[in-house]
């Protein structure tokens, strides 16, 4: 019989019992942490049976994994006594009995599933799993590779099937290890060489050794046995996190960050996405001249390096707001941060002087810091409103620049939204010279404040 004969046959049989198979529903177990989340769910293909005998089984699923053995078996039985052919349930009996070590009973439950549908993964790993535990090494090598060939991205089960296939050798991968932890990195790559010379298609033993390689400060060679790896398993997340680890740890940050890209498609994660987003971070800042790098260390600043900083971090809201009249300065043409004072001025952060000059030279003080500051907070206050409501008109009380003081204002929004803060007595210091460091984290409180989109 065809597979499409016994999928219409199925269906057909499925159609006339339903009836009986919606009165005998039973409510699922509670849901808790299953019992053997090793186990493949036997999923049930779109289309091959109502939801009324999907649910019967999904409940029997889920009574296995809760751990009642015999509701699962009762389950998995009254819909194989409706329908034999149903071969996921089957599958969930061939679990049954894998969960109470009855292997001859569970090879033979997945022998019944594979008759109907020889494809089904679930019932090929389970049959594997069944003829592995009952010693026959080969026959579960030949479930798992044909559930591998149906569904390449099961990274795990290759993994296993390549310690299958060196169990052999499994004395040395141990001894490997052992010595690897033990600091005996030349010894470890001995065994791992001799490992990929007897098995040269495992990318488990490619990234072993690329790791250890790489503990020798081997960069060059770690790196070809990883990429080695990934070109193996291209499913396999960290192959390509151990790539971009060696790229990054060669300051190759662009090539970093695609191998972390391509391990976060894979398996994405936060801890993936905030490597990515510092490389980049890493990256732009690695492409600034050198007097952006040496910012954050300089015990005072100049105009110029405040306008940079202000214009990086605020980069997105720069081109967002609209540009005021092109602003005429004499004194920026050739200064390495023209584009930057250029970006500030025209929004209005900072100020050309009356006579056309910026003075990129001069040094800054914490009043100009409060004024920029001062100034770009209008700009996000225009956008987000209600964000703008949590410092805007401020009343803080500082001893030594009273309210009615010129750059007062200025001060006390920039210190109630947290861009600066105040000295320990509480005063604010205008007259003093801002650090690098001190303007820095200036430039990203407003980025933050910036990012926040309104709600």
């Amino acid at each position: 019989m065809t597979r499409a004969a016994r999928r219409w046959g199925l269906a057909a049989a499925v159609a006339v019992l339903l009836p009986a198979c919606a009165a005998r529903t039973v409510p699922p177990p509670a849901p808790g942490a299953p019992r053997f989340p090793e186990f493949i769910a036997p999923a049930v293909p779109a289309n091959l049976a109502p939801p009324a005998v999907v649910q019967r089984h999904d409940t029997g699923w889920q009574s296995l994994q809760a751990g009642d053995l015999r509701a699962a078996q009762r389950q998995f039985t009254a819909v194989l006594n409706d329908v034999p052919a149903f071969y996921p349930s089957a599958a969930g009996l061939g679990y049954v009995a894998l969960a109470r070590k009855d292997f001859t009973q569970a090879a033979a439950e997945f022998d019944r599933a594979l008759t109907s549908e020889p494809r089904y993964v679930p019932a090929l790993v389970g049959r594997g799993e069944a003829l592995l535990a009952s010693g026959d090494r080969a026959g579960a090598l030949v479930s798992f590779e044909t559930a591998i060939t149906i569904d390449p991205t099961r990274s795990a089960l290759r993994e296993r099937v390549e310690v299958l296939r060196f169990r052999g050798l499994q004395d040395d991968i141990t001894a490997a290890r052992k010595a690897a932890e033990g600091g005996q990195l030349a010894e470890a790559r001995e065994i791992y060489t001799r490992a990929i010379a007897a098995s040269p298609d495992s990318s488990f033993l490619h990234r072993e050794l690329a790791t250890v390689e790489r503990r020798e400060g081997n960069l060059d060679v770690a790196l070809a046995h990883a990429e080695k790896a990934a070109s193996l398993d291209p499913n396999e997340p960290r192959n390509f996190v151990l790539i971009g680890e060696l790229y990054e740890a060669q300051s190759q940050l662009a090539r970093a960050a695609e191998a972390y890209t391509a391990a976060a498609a894979l398996e994405p994660g936060e801890a993936l996405s905030d490597k990515i987003e510092a490389l980049h971070e890493k990256a732009a800042f690695a492409a600034m001249p050198a007097e952006y790098q040496a910012i954050e260390m300089a015990e005072s600043m100049t105009r110029a390096e405040l306008a940079a900083l202000i214009g990086v971090h605020l980069d997105d809201l720069l081109r967002r707001t609209r540009r005021r009249t092109a602003v005429v300065m004499t004194d920026t043409r050739g200064n390495w941060a023209a584009p930057w004072i250029l970006s500030v001025t025209r929004a209005g952060i900072m100020e050309a002087y009356p006579n056309h000059t910026f003075q990129p030279d001069a040094v800054v003080r914490r009043l100009d810091l409060a004024s920029a500051a001062s100034q770009a907070l209008s700009l996000i206050a225009g956008e987000n409103p209600r964000l703008a409501a949590a410092w805007r008109n401020p009343r803080r009380r500082f001893p030594d620049v009273p309210p009615g003081h010129l750059n007062y204002a200025a001060a006390a929004l920039a210190v109630e939204a947290g861009v600066m803060a105040p000295t320990e007595d509480g005063s604010v210091q205008l007259t003093r010279l801002v650090s690098g460091a001190e303007a820095l984290a200036a430039a990203k409180k407003l980025q933050e404040l910036a990012e926040k989109r309104p709600r």
